[in-house]
Parts: structure tokens; C-alpha cells; sequence
């Protein structure tokens, strides 16, 4: 948002000698944060108004023309193609060293003493947009010149000067005064300036209404609109506004665009509160607050035709409705050429209803920006004060014909209990009470202090959610007061237990492990999830969350898991690379309600930790895809020092294939599930050629190790020996009981050192109903080498072993 400081002195006097850095840092400090200070005046360097005696033509360019121009004191030859040149006439002129956009397009350029067509030419006559001004000057032709003949200022003028731009704008940053709906406009920010520097503050007088017949006006939904004000007037026409006030309206970033409807925008501009102007020769009957009706249509003054909810609220007359409460206007009843009377609205909307409006048509605009921060209906007096004095000063035969407040829920002003004891323990220092009371009283508190109570009344315009609790009040004190003038201050805590917090700690190493030893990327993504992928794998929509605004239609339903992310982030990369895994840890949301752990009486949705991953490749067989998938959950508790899972088939996820798929167990509770993404599935995601393995984990299950359980072993002194061998086992048989038979609680061997899988096969050479499982045994001693015969010894144990145990037979082919 942009402040003019001109504007703001109107209402507070504020020094001609203040520093305006301090301004803004004590703003910045203080209330709000401001971003930038620009000296207006520092756009028109070397830029004057000068006067043209003489006109010649060119003598080798027929669309150029040489003038001789007054720019105070000397005249001189400038070469200009504007088509509206005539003697007597003011332009601006930018002398060499001012900074203009040729035609208003393109990179600034310095104006240099140049020839053109062989003329020496002095500087440039300019068109308003090559200096910025377009939307104050508009051009109505091409090649059309900044006439700037109304303003009777002496040739050599400068230029910032003759157009009153010799001023100070501040930038706010929109975003640090979200929950100050009273700074959206000039006069709430004197306000605030006013009360840092204990400066007067000129009040804005209410509008007395004065016998006037009264103005049709029905508000169907009180809890959306608690104060509606109609004024029917005659005697007005399209005109253009006063210089002043289009300057103001253009300072503020907006654009200028008749006297009727510059008069609405300034006063919001001036006290926050928007206004609109209606064709009252357009409006049947009356005026009626009420929701729309489902599939009604309204056309809006920007050209967007709509097709409205019962969710949205619309002013209406007794036929059709005329515009989008808060939001826009409508195309058949705003202001109009040949507007003789006029309807002006001046109205508070719920700010809830009006964002959900905005959002779901696309439409934000400078009302909706204001509305939707929650206004107090208080300003509408402010606002409609502004905007009636604005109209009988620019319309002498203005008269009032119809009038109707209806303000039908008052808002309570907030009230809060301080204990004073509480309030100096919290800021860290203890305050006068006088202090307190002054700095309160400035920013249009009522304080009542009685031993050590203090009760405050917040006044309407910080009664709208802003200040609800003791602790606003405590930030009120402390930042009248300067946070820069508290000391810091040690104190003395007692830990007693442990600072390690081991369940953080696992997830950085979970992170780390993924990342570093199996080489996956992490992603991050949004926390909502697209409808498409929200259907393909997730069983239903029962438990998940939705968005009350969504960014987009089919992004309405919050994460409840990380698959659905992980996928359409599988998809993406698949345009890029054959051969990947990615992995996210993120929170996930349940619709659950649970209180919150700072407050009890706040209920929250069920939220918890999860870990995902996926494993996409179209160069891997599914096998191999598999196999890295579980290895990668296998060996992450080895690596990240938790407690061990296991995996086991209980229940197939949704989202895999038949076949490839596996529960993961910690003690008997499921955690997670790993599988094959179901070919249906992946083309319903959109996966074209690869194969996707994918796992989830619930990470607030993950248990981790008090201590590290690595053990010191040494490496071994005499050499091993790896031994491989296959045998035939039942289809259904697992790794986990093979390795349990070798290795379990009694070892088939004690020379046996290890036993890891290498290969499992089907096919001609293999009986039918059997499968081939190859074997790599590790073996060694720690007294000797061994020889080849206790080496053959120490295998056919582990093959005596496996017979006896499973039945497996040697494979002999």
C-alpha cells in the first residue's frame, strides 16, 4: 500500500522537519512495516514546464516539428513529433540528465543533447506516459502531448512543483498489517502517527442527515452485513475530479476516472472504508441486501460474467442483482456516461464471506482487500462524511433526496482485564501507571485502573478480532513504549533431564540416510492435494480434510498421506528422467479433533509425521525395483539407531499392485506399507512408462535407541571364504525364515560367519512348484586359515541344516 505524507498531514501535523527516515523506522518498529520512502520529486529531476514561442517545420522529416520553448530565462530548439503542439502552450520538458521511457515502453534512458533529421535538439517535449504520468495525463490520441496549459505556472517551473509531486510516499509492506483492518487507508495511519508522537489529530466530522425522505434499503442477513447507508442524490454528472484529488488517487496507486467515481475511491483511500456509487436511474425500487440466488448471473464492471452461489452475498434492487457486496461493482448499474442521479453506497460486510467470495471468482480487488480484513461498521460514518463533502463541493446543485442508515448489529467494543503485576513480569520491566494509561489513551483505549487492575476498553476500529486478550494489551504498552528501550535481561533456568530430543534427532537421520546412502532426492510439496491422484489412491475421501478456500477447485482436500504428492511429483520428473526415488518427510492431517496443547478450549485437526518415498525407474526389472525398496527400509534402523520393523502381509494398501507388496510391522503395530503402484493406478495418475515402488511410514511410531548399539569388532585376522550355494525350497518360502534356519538361535555351523541372499529363480531348470534360492555363505575362523575340506564341512552343514528345517533339496542342474 502507498501513503502520500501530504495526505496524512492532513489529518495530523505532523513537523516539516522531521526526519522521515526516523519516521519510518519508528513506524517500522512500531506498527508496520514500511518498505520503501520515495521522494516523488526525484522521478521529475531535470524536468520543468517550459512555454513554446515558435513552431517550424522540419526541413527533413514531415512529421517532425522544431519549437522554440521559454524553460525560464532562454529559450531553446527542441525537435518534437507530438501531433497537439501549438504556440503558447505549456509542456513538460525534460532537460539532459532526466531518466524518460521513449513512448512510455521499454528500459529509462538519459536525455542527451542530440540531433535529429540534422536538427540540434535541446532536451524532449514529452507525451504523459514517458514520464510516468499515463493513468493521471491519459493521451486520447497517439503521438498526443502532455498539455499542460490549466496549470498557470511561470516558464522554468519544476516540473515536480507545478504538479504539486514534490512529496513523500510511503510503501507498506500489506502483509505486516493483516490484522490492522484500521491502517488500510491515510487516516488510520495519522492516527497511529498521532498517538507514536503525541500529535492532534483532526477528527472527521459525522454526517448529520438533515429531514431527507428515507431511502429504500432491506438487509436479509444482518450477521453479513451489520450496516448498510444508501443516499440518493440528483444534480450530478460525469465530470472530470479536481487536479488534487486525482493526484492523491494516483499517488495511491490507483487510476483516476471521473469526478464520481474518484470521490468513492478517495474516500476509501482516506479512511479505509469502501464506497460505490450506483446509476440511480438504473435501480428499481430499492435496495436489498441479500445471498444470491444459485446459477443467478451478475456482469461485473470489469467484463466477467458470473455464474453466483448462495454462498455469495449481492446488493441487489427489486429485480436482478447490481453488484458483488464488497467485491465489484455491476456493468448495468454502476456510473455511466449519461449518470444524472446516483445511489452511494456506504456499507460493512462479514470479512469472512467476502474472501470466500473473492477467492472462488478470482476477483480480488482494492474493496475485497480491505473488507476481508474485518472493518468496523463505525467507519462507515468516517466514510460517508468524506464522500458527501466531496460531492457538494464539486456539485453546487447537489440534493440529497433519499437517506437510510441501517445499521442493524452494532459490534461490542472489546474488553479486557490486566493484572499490572502479571503485565511488568512479562515486560520485563515495570511502568508508571500513568505511562500505561497514557500510551493507551493515545491509541483510543478507555483505562480504568483500580489497585492492581488494570480494565481496558478497546475502542471500535481494534474491537474486530485485533485485540481480544490481555496479552494484545500487553503489546499495545510495549511497543508505544519502543521495544528498542527494554534491556535485556538474564535469567536462571534448572534443566532437569535430558536436552537431547531423540525422536528430532531420527528424523534428521532418517533424512540424512535417504539422501546420502541410498541416494534419494527429497521433495518438498504443498500441503493440499489434487483431486486426481486424491481418487487413484486413497480408498475414499472419509477422514480428509478439506479447504474452505482452496488455491483451485481440484485442490481442496489436505494431505492425509504423502503418496498422493509423491506420485504427481513422479509424474513431473518423468519428462525429464527414467531412472529416480524421491522421498518427503512432512505432516499429515486427520479429521480428528483433538485440543491444542497450548490451549485447551482450541480444537485442532489430528496431525502427525509421516515419511514417503518412491522409487520410479523404466530401465529396472520390478525385481530389482523391489529389492531397493526394501533395502532401503530393511537397513534405515540399522543406520539411524531405532528400534527394528518387520514386514509381514496383513493388508493390501489400496494403491498396489496384488502381488508386490508388504505391511511393516514394529512389534504388532502397523506403521506402514511399501508396493508396487497397481498398473490401473499409475495410468490413472498419468505414469507413462515407468514402475513405481513406493512406502510410507508413520514416523511418530518410529521408536529411537536410547544408546548406540554398534558393537567394536575387529576386522578378521585370518582371511574368510565366500561360499555360494542354491537349493530348492516351496514357492511360498521367505528370506526371513531361510535366514532364521541358518543363523538363528543356533548357528548351523560355528564357522559360519554370515549368510545374504544373492538370487532367486523360476523357470525350465526348476522343478514345478519349487523356486531356486542362491545363497552366499560367509565363512572363517578366527585361529587359522581353513582348508578347503572344513570349508565344504561348514557349508554342508548349513545345507544338513536347511533340509532338516524347510526341506530344501540342492539344486543339481
Amino acid at each position: 500500500m502507498k501513503l502520500s505524507l501530504s495526505w496524512i498531514r492532513d489529518y495530523v501535523a505532523i513537523p516539516e522537519n522531521m526526519d522521515l527516515k526516523k519516521l519510518a523506522y519508528d513506524l517500522t518498529m512500531s506498527t508496520v512495516e514500511v518498505e520503501d520512502v520515495e521522494y516523488l520529486a526525484d522521478r521529475f529531476e531535470h524536468m520543468v514546464v517550459g512555454v513554446i514561442e515558435e513552431i517550424q517545420a522540419h526541413p527533413n522529416a514531415d512529421k517532425l516539428r522544431v519549437c522554440k520553448v521559454d524553460i525560464g530565462g532562454e529559450v531553446k530548439e527542441i525537435v518534437c513529433g507530438g501531433i497537439n503542439l501549438r504556440v503558447g502552450m505549456r509542456v513538460a520538458v525534460s532537460c539532459p540528465g532526466a531518466i524518460v521511457r521513449w513512448h512510455g515502453e521499454g528500459e529509462p534512458v538519459v536525455i542527451k543533447n542530440s540531433k535529429l533529421r540534422g536538427v540540434e535538439s535541446f532536451g524532449m517535449i514529452c507525451a504523459s506516459d514517458e514520464i510516468g504520468l499515463g493513468d493521471l495525463f491519459p493521451a486520447s490520441r497517439e503521438a498526443e502531448i502532455l498539455d499542460l496549459s490549466a496549470f498557470e505556472v511561470p516558464a522554468g517551473t519544476p516540473l515536480a512543483q507545478a504538479l504539486d509531486m514534490d512529496d513523500v510516499l510511503l510503501e507498506i509492506d500489506n502483509k505486516s498489517m493483516t490484522n490492522r483492518p484500521d491502517l488500510w487507508g491515510h487516516y488510520g495511519i495519522a492516527r497511529e502517527i498521532g498517538a507514536l508522537y503525541d500529535l492532534p489529530l483532526t477528527q472527521i466530522e459525522p454526517y448529520a442527515p438533515d429531514g431527507q425522505a428515507e431511502f429504500k434499503v432491506e438487509i436479509l442477513d444482518p450477521d453479513r452485513c451489520p450496516r448498510y447507508i444508501g443516499v440518493e442524490m440528483s444534480g450530478v454528472e460525469v465530470k472530470a475530479s479536481p487536479y488534487r484529488m486525482r493526484n492523491r488517487i494516483w499517488k495511491a496507486g490507483m487510476r483516476p476516472i471521473n469526478a464520481l467515481v474518484d470521490i468513492t475511491n478517495y474516500a476509501m483511500l482516506a479512511t479505509g472504508n469502501p464506497t460505490h456509487a450506483f446509476d440511480a436511474d438504473h435501480i428499481t425500487d430499492r435496495i436489498t441486501v441479500r445471498p444470491a440466488a444459485e446459477g443467478e448471473v451478475l456482469a461485473l464492471l470489469n467484463g466477467k460474467e458470473l455464474k453466483l452461489c448462495e454462498d455469495d452475498l449481492v446488493i441487489a434492487d427489486a429485480k436482478e442483482p447490481v453488484a458483488l457486496a464488497g467485491v465489484m461493482g455491476g456493468s448495468k448499474d454502476s456510473i455511466l456516461p449519461d449518470t444524472k442521479r446516483v445511489i452511494l453506497e456506504v456499507a460493512n460486510f462479514e470479512s469472512t464471506g467476502i474472501r470466500r467470495t473473492a477467492l472462488r471468482y478470482d476477483n480480488r480487488t482494492e474493496a475485497s482487500s480491505r473488507y476481508e480484513k474485518a472493518i468496523d461498521p463505525e467507519r462507515c460514518g468516517q466514510a460517508l462524511s468524506l464522500c458527501l463533502q466531496y460531492f457538494r463541493e464539486l456539485y453546487p446543485e447537489l440534493k440529497i433526496t433519499g437517506y437510510c442508515d441501517r445499521y442493524v448489529k452494532k459490534p461490542d467494543r472489546a474488553e479486557i482485564d490486566v493484572n499490572l503485576t502479571w503485565l511488568a513480569k512479562r515486560l520485563g520491566k515495570e511502568l508508571a501507571n500513568d505511562v500505561i494509561r497514557r500510551k493507551l489513551e493515545l491509541l483510543g483505549f478507555d483505562v480504568a485502573i483500580d489497585g492492581d487492575n488494570m480494565h481496558v476498553t478497546a475502542p471500535s476500529w481494534r474491537s474486530t478480532g485485533d485485540i481480544s486478550m490481555k496479552d494484545d494489551v500487553m503489546e499495545e504498552v510495549a511497543r508505544m513504549y519502543g521495544y528498542d528501550h527494554f534491556e535485556a535481561t538474564e535469567f536462571t533456568t534448572t534443566f532437569t533431564g535430558s536436552i537431547n530430543q531423540k525422536d528430532q534427532d531420527l528424523l534428521r537421520h532418517i533424512k540424512e540416510y535417504l539422501a546420502i546412502r541410498c541416494g534419494m532426492q527429497e521433495v518438498y510439496t504443498y500441503p493440499w492435494m489434487s483431486d486426481v491422484f486424491v481418487d487413484a489412491l486413497l480408498p475414499g475421501r472419509e477422514g480428509v480434510l478439506k479447504l474452505s478456500t482452496p488455491p483451485a477447485p481440484d485442490l481442496s482436500c489436505i494431505r492425509s498421506s504423502l503418496l498422493p504428492n509423491l506420485c504427481e511429483a513422479v509424474v513431473k520428473n518423468e519428462r525429464y528422467f527414467n531412472d529416480f526415488s524421491l522421498f518427503e518427510e512432512a505432516q499429515v492431517f486427520f479429521d480428528g479433533n483433538y485440543s491444542s496443547p497450548y490451549d485447551e478450549s482450541e480444537s485442532l485437526p489430528q496431525q502427525s509425521r509421516h515419511i514417503g518415498g518412491a522409487f520410479a525407474s523404466s530401465k529396472k526389472d520390478i525385481t530389482e525395483l523391489f529389492r531397493e525398496a526394501k533395502g532401503a527400509l530393511a537397513y534405515m534402523p540399522r543406520y539411524t539407531h531405532m528400534e527394528s520393523f518387520t514386514f509381514r502381509k496383513e493388508e493390501k494398501p489400496a494403491w498396489a499392485d496384488d502381488v508386490v507388496w508388504l505391511n511393516v510391522f514394529l512389534g504388532e503395530e502397523r506403521i506402514g506399507d511399501m508396493g508396487l503402484l497397481a498398473k490401473k493406478i499409475s495410468m490413472e495418475c498419468g505414469v507413462k512408462n515407468l514402475s513405481v515402488m513406493l512406502f510410507e511410514l508413520d514416523a511418530t511410531k518410529l521408536v529411537p535407541l536410547k544408546s548406540r548399539t554398534n558393537r567394536f569388532a575387529h576386522l578378521a585376522e585370518y582371511p574368510e571364504t565366500d561360499y555360494d550355494i542354491s537349493m530348492l525350497f516351496e514357492p511360498d518360502a521367505t528370506w526371513t525364515d531361510i535366514y532364521d534356519a541358518i543363523l538363528g538361535k543356533k548357528k548351523a555351523s560355528a564357522l559360519l560367519k554370515e549368510a545374504a541372499f544373492v538370487d532367486e529363480y523360476r523357470g525350465k531348470q526348476v522343478p514345478a512348484g519349487k523356486k531356486s534360492v542362491t545363497i552366499r555363505l560367509t565363512i572363517g575362523s578366527e585361529e587359522k586359515t581353513l582348508t578347503s575340506q572344513e570349508i565344504e564341512a561348514a557349508a554342508e552343514q548349513v545345507m544338513k541344516k536347511l533340509r532338516k528345517a524347510m526341506g530344501a533339496e540342492l539344486r543339481t542342474q
